[in-house]
């Protein structure tokens, strides 16, 4: 979703959805009906129709018990990443309440009232969590604050500016009176809120920024329980397990029931869209009645290249050996000065970079619960885009919008998975207990299989770079070439031009800033393949690219890799990145020997808004590179919970690390060949690195840090392998087999 992210670093301000995109919006899924003509401004009163507005004194976002208890209720889902415990604070230190005695709840799906300013929907997505609600949420703490404050004002019968607010306790120190915020709520109730409440100086801040912004949610975690969908048990719930077709595009030809109908548990059998549902009375009756199925498959409309010919074909692209019939254009990225007068000078660096399809392998797999009485549906699932949700249910069901109830749980990760257009796996579960309808609950379970063959992947990418320098080593001309599908083909958002994500990190690189001449295109071929956003979604092979290019010529230039990034910063007016590179080399102690047996790499890139540097000690063993110790600095704007961004840092390292070593889809004739993580790898916590995290002081408001430290540790990895004497990295992931 990192199209809407906020660019809260230079404005403050959410960039604006366009009118185009509403309208994709409507048009794709509304079936032409609901939301035709639908502006940014109207769409949250669209999706309002059927809705429930009826908030409390304190508005959507504040809730305040009789016992002084204070509820802060997130428009964002939890995850994982743990922003909830961010956003609480946001709210908690602009009311002065009391953290201990702060709890956050899941907002219901009502676009009105929790859309993502950014996305012009409600949803989560784009690292935007804490810097779309930044605002928002201090807004709101200050008007509550505000409320209690006039309420004891009133009560007393002193003046307002004389009382303080500490901790959830309002006190007038002259008459010695105080109560607790519960003890004036019925007051505070009462008071109007300020339109225009006074916000904090930042430097009066005594709990954002520090090491209290814990998480509310550990030990409902570590006790079992928190609730997840898998976790979801009704009266008279059904179990429903699904059969797709093995290759993308294909449908259902023709299938026979007979088996599965006669398994143990089994209730029904149904065709849906996707494939063949088996409706049974517990998850194993569901999968043995799968596996009876017999079910013929009609692959003439299906995806049936594989990995090889894909790649080919990239190839081919970038090299501009478009087949003769092509209709594919190069779209204009960056360009500056004359490219065709340098194009005959001798490249220090030519090159070509390939990337694969990449799971986003979520610990629990796409699941779902629905309820379906006729026109009536209430959903219970791990809903990262609630308004899309809403929306494609709505038009299954024929109802409103904002009349689909979703109860939104938490959830075993995402890193982009649970927001793909269609809805794929909610859609699913909704034809299910449509079919069963009466109101009896279905719950929808995808194996592993289910979910690693389902695609929605990191798309597969090429680029072909050809970079010349001048006198003293630095890029004169650089060439770029970028071939991969787009994200929004097909999609509301629409297909038309270039597809921004593609070419995030790539374009406005400081490098290409600090670079006379520059000539960037690229190229979006069609795909039977669903793709979609992964984890920093181009950065993942952008960062890769620039970085590892960037350390190739320094490397021939004969320059210390961290003095040749800091003259490019310096000539690009990179202050940022110089900043985050400086800190990242000082605490890995750059420039002085690394430990016996292992190499150091850098790398620096920027995404969500944030800029992230790191140093990474890596070896050799048994062939694998190991990466012992990563040094991480960031520079996040205001940071909200040092500790959850720490953990970031680490996730997101790890993540990436995985997919940079192992991460790999392939197709072998449109037919997905992994299965379980038996055959698409993973980090294992003896190969995981140790991460130190490091944070630029800043009074900028937050930026992301969901995703950027996702991109950097790859190019790291790979730079430390080129000083260690290794080739060049030109494709991903490093351990081949």
């Amino acid at each position: 979703m990192n199209r809407f992210v906020m660019d809260m670093r230079k404005t403050g301000n959410p960039v604006a959805v366009t009118r185009r995109h509403a309208l994709g919006i409507g048009a794709a899924l509304s079936g032409g009906a609901l939301l035709i003509g639908c502006s940014p401004s109207s769409l949250g009163k669209v999706m309002a129709f059927g809705a429930k507005n009826d908030f409390g004194a304190f508005g959507p976002f504040i809730k305040v018990g009789p016992d002084g208890t204070v509820t802060v209720v997130s428009k964002h889902i939890e995850f994982g990443q743990g922003s909830h415990a961010g956003l609480a604070a946001i709210a908690a230190e602009e009311m002065d309440a009391d953290w201990d005695k702060v709890r956050v709840e899941q907002s219901p799906a009502n676009a009105s009232a929790y859309a993502n300013t950014g996305f012009g929907m409600q949803g989560t997505g784009g690292s935007s969590a804490i810097s779309n609600s930044w605002m928002q949420l201090r807004n709101a703490g200050s008007a509550a604050r505000a409320m209690f404050v006039q309420a004891a004002a009133t009560t007393w019968g002193v003046p307002a500016k004389d009382i303080t607010v500490r901790n959830g306790v309002v006190s007038h120190v002259a008459s010695g009176k105080q109560a607790h915020f519960g003890e004036l709520l019925t007051a505070a109730a009462k008071v109007p809120p300020p339109q225009k409440p006074a916000l904090k100086d930042a430097k009066a801040f005594t709990l954002v920024g520090t090491d209290r912004v814990r998480r509310k949610d550990s030990q409902a975690k570590s006790t079992g329980t928190a609730r997840f969908t898998q976790d979801v048990q009704l009266p008279n719930m059904l179990t429903a397990m699904v059969a797709h077709a093995p290759k993308f595009g294909a449908t259902v030809a023709s299938f026979d029931a007979t088996a599965a109908r006669q398994t143990p548990g089994v209730v029904d059998v149904v065709q849906i869209p996707s494939g063949v549902a088996v409706i049974a009375q517990n998850t194993w009756a569901a999968r043995k009645g799968r596996d009876a199925l017999a079910v013929k498959w009609d692959d003439s409309k299906a995806e049936k290249r594989g990995t090889d010919q894909l790649r080919a074909e990239w190839t081919a692209l970038a090299a501009d050996k478009a087949p003769a019939d092509s209709k594919l254009k190069w779209l204009a990225v960056e360009s500056r000065g004359d490219a065709a007068k340098t194009a005959s000078d001798p490249a220090v660096v030519e090159t070509t970079y390939d990337f694969p399809f990449l799971a986003h392998a979520t610990m629990e797999p796409m699941n779902c619960v629905a309820i379906v009485n006729g026109h009536s549906v209430k959903l219970l699932s791990g809903s990262q885009i609630p308004t899309l949700d809403q929306l494609n249910t709505a038009k299954i069901v024929g109802n409103l919008p904002g009349a689909i109830e979703i109860e939104t749980l938490f959830a075993g990760g995402s890193f982009g998975r649970r927001a793909n257009f269609q809805s794929d796996y909610v859609a699913e579960c909704v034809h299910i207990a449509k079919h069963v309808g009466g109101g009896r609950p279905v719950k929808l379970v995808w194996t592993r299989e289910d979910d690693m063959h389902a695609g929605y992947y990191r798309p597969l990418v090429h680029h072909a770079v050809r970079v010349t320098v001048d006198k003293d080593g630095y890029p004169a001309a650089w060439r770029h070439r970028i071939v991969g599908p787009s994200l929004q083909k097909g999609s509301p958002m629409g297909g038309g031009g270039l597809d921004a994500s593609l070419v995030e990190g790539c374009k406005d690189s400081p490098y290409l800033k600090a670079t006379p001449v520059v000539d960037v295109q690229a190229m979006q071929p069609d795909i039977g393949i669903p793709v979609l956003w992964w984890r920093s979604v181009g950065a993942t092979h952008n960062a890769f690219v620039m970085e590892h290019t960037i350390e190739q010529l320094a490397k021939k230039a004969g320059k210390d890799p961290v003095d040749y990034r800091r003259a490019l910063y310096t000539k690009a007016g990179a202050d940022q990145h110089l900043a985050v590179l400086n800190l990242a080399a000082e605490k890995a102690g750059w420039g002085t020997p690394a430990p016996a047996g292992w190499t150091r790499g850098v790398a620096v890139h920027e995404s969500f808004g944030s800029v992230v540097a790191q140093v990474a000690e890596v070896k050799m063993v048994n062939g694998e590179p190991r990466v012992g110790r990563v040094v991480t600095a960031i520079d996040c704007g205001t940071a909200v919970s040092p500790d959850q961004i720490a953990a970031q840092m680490e996730g997101g390292t790890c993540y990436g690390l995985s997919a940079a070593l192992f991460g790999k889809i392939t197709l072998k004739d449109g037919q997905v060949e992994q299965n379980n993580f038996d055959g698409y790898r993973v980090l294992r916590h003896n190969e995981a690195p140790t991460v130190e995290t490091y944070i630029l002081p800043s009074s900028d408001p937050p930026s992301g840090v969901g995703e950027p430290g996702t991109p950097v540790i790859a190019p790291a990895v790979a730079n430390a392998l080129l000083a260690m004497g290794q080739p060049a990295t030109t494709s991903l992931p490093f351990v081949k087999t």
